[in-house]
Formats: structure tokens, C-alpha cells, sequence
């Protein structure tokens, strides 16, 4: 499966929304550099809360530009950035990827899935519904989340705009991907 980076974000600071960049260095067992995620131990504030020292498993978030586009249209006020992603990709369905799915990006980067992000009610400040575009329970009363993906950097490199992305499913039975 092959897609594209459709824009970049990051932020220093804890903020729900990131800067929109025109690249990002990605650092192997760390993230983005200079993003408030960055690092080898969890950053997320209620995670750390709990415990400090688990590994960061959600180093870059993934969200898809069709997802935003289809919101935006809706009248809702969200873009690249707004929704705390590090890369909004297009032509790759992201959520339907197993675990440990590699994205190969560029000429270096290699992160690998580590699962779902869960939003939060912070989402709800940029418009009443919003949540529910992002969340929802399907006919079974089973929770859908499509607000991003999680994962890890395996290889540093730098990303930009337009960069392809390949998609390379693990070996073995595929695991999906589940809240973190």
C-alpha cells in the first residue's frame, strides 16, 4: 500500500493543536524532534501521571487528510495541525493497519503502528459534535476511534511534504490496532 505526507506539525509545548512545518526530523526511539513528545519515556501528561517510566509508544501521531477534509466540510474550524497530528498522510486508510505495520517514508524514516490514539474531550473546544467525528459506536455498541494512529520511529530521517509513504504489514496474523 503506498500513500503521501500531506503536511507536517509539531509543538514544544503540551498544546491540544500543533505548527503547521515544512519538515520535521524524526529521530529512531524518540520522535520528533523538538516536539513536546519527544523521547524515549511516555510525555503525555496523564500517562506520566500514572507512570513515568513506560516506554513512549506514541512518539508520532498519524492522522488521515481525507478524515479532515471530510470534517472540514462540515463546518467545522480544523486543519493541518489542529488536531495535535505530527503527519496528516493521504491514500492510506491508517486504521485499518495492523500492529506493528511499518511506514516506510521518504528516502530514511521508518516508524512502525503502535496503535490507536484516543481523543479526548479536549477535541469538543474546537466545536460542539466534534468528538462524535472522531468516536462513535457501531451496531454491535463496539467503540470505533478514528482520530489517528500511534507509532514509534525505527529509523531518523527527514520528512517533508509530498513524501511517499509505504505501508508494510508485519509478518505473520494481522493484530489490530487498539487504544494507547
Amino acid at each position: 500500500m503506498q500513500g503521501r505526507v500531506a503536511s507536517l506539525a509539531s509543538s514544544p509545548g503540551h498544546d491540544f493543536s500543533k505548527e503547521p512545518r515544512a519538515g520535521l526530523r524524526l529521530l529512531a526511539g524518540l520522535g520528533v524532534e523538538g516536539d513536546a513528545h519527544c523521547g524515549p519515556t511516555v510525555k503525555h501528561r496523564s500517562r506520566v501521571a500514572l507512570d513515568p517510566s513506560q516506554p513512549n509508544l506514541r512518539q508520532v501521531l498519524l492522522l488521515e487528510a481525507e478524515r479532515i477534509r471530510s470534517v472540514a466540510a462540515e463546518g467545522y474550524a480544523v486543519g493541518p495541525g489542529t488536531l495535535g497530528e505530527n503527519l496528516l498522510t493521504e491514500g492510506l486508510d491508517l486504521h485499518d493497519l495492523p500492529v506493528g505495520t511499518r511506514l516506510e517514508i521518504g528516502a530514511d524514516v521508518v516508524l512502525e503502528l503502535t496503535g490507536l490514539r484516543n481523543p479526548c474531550a479536549q477535541i469538543e473546544d474546537l466545536g460542539p459534535g466534534l468528538l462524535a467525528r472522531f468516536a462513535w459506536r457501531d451496531e454491535a455498541g463496539q467503540l470505533v476511534r478514528r482520530a489517528g494512529v500511534m507509532a514509534i520511529v525505527l529509523a531518523s530521517g527527514e520528512v517533508k511534504e509530498g513524501d511517499a509513504i509505504r505501508a508494510v504489514p508485519p509478518p505473520g496474523p494481522p493484530r489490530p490496532l487498539e487504544r494507547i
